[in-house]
């Protein structure tokens, strides 16, 4: 097996690991944090953020927010491991799913970054990135990456003659 394809073998499926445990990662550690008159503190993850949301009876945004910041992802990595693993039927519902699924990916990022800049340019509160926002952003890309790998998908070798 040549070297390249014997990386390909085994890179695949460790950036799907990677980007499932930086995807738990960025959704269970918080965010960002907001501290207000240097006495308050908040430092939310995004499941805390959808979960308060739901409490606080803002269930639309609630449903809305968990959608997009959790359930895209999730299914975005499965159909990644299903068109991992080789299934055709499954991988095709997948890789048309896909590119739906992809648009999204970055928007919490995007949505963090502005309401980070809007605590900061009103002087109400001070906000600071978290590791959760980091790790959430690299699962992203990492998932990204991937599924641009896998639509490349193997080539052929080849040998020696010319096809005309």
């Amino acid at each position: 097996m040549p070297p390249m394809e014997n990386m390909r073998k085994w890179l695949r499926p460790l950036l799907l690991l990677m980007a499932a445990v930086f995807l738990v990662l960025g959704l269970f550690l918080p965010i960002i944090r907001f501290e207000r008159l240097y006495f308050f503190s908040d430092a939310p993850s995004l499941v805390g953020l959808v979960s308060g949301l739901f409490l606080e009876g803002n269930v639309a945004l609630s449903l809305l927010v968990g959608l997009f910041s959790i359930v895209f992802p999730v299914a975005k990595l499965v159909g990644l491991a299903v068109q991992l693993s080789g299934k055709a039927a499954e991988a095709g519902l997948f890789r048309r799913a896909m590119p739906h699924l992809s648009k999204w990916s970055m928007m919490d990022v995007m949505l963090v970054a502005i309401v980070v800049f809007a605590a900061k340019s009103s002087g109400l509160a001070t906000a600071m990135t978290q590791p959760g926002l980091w790790f959430y952003a690299a699962s992203t890309a990492i998932a990204g990456l991937l599924s641009s790998l896998i639509r490349s998908g193997p080539k052929e070798p080849y040998d020696g003659k010319r096809s005309n």
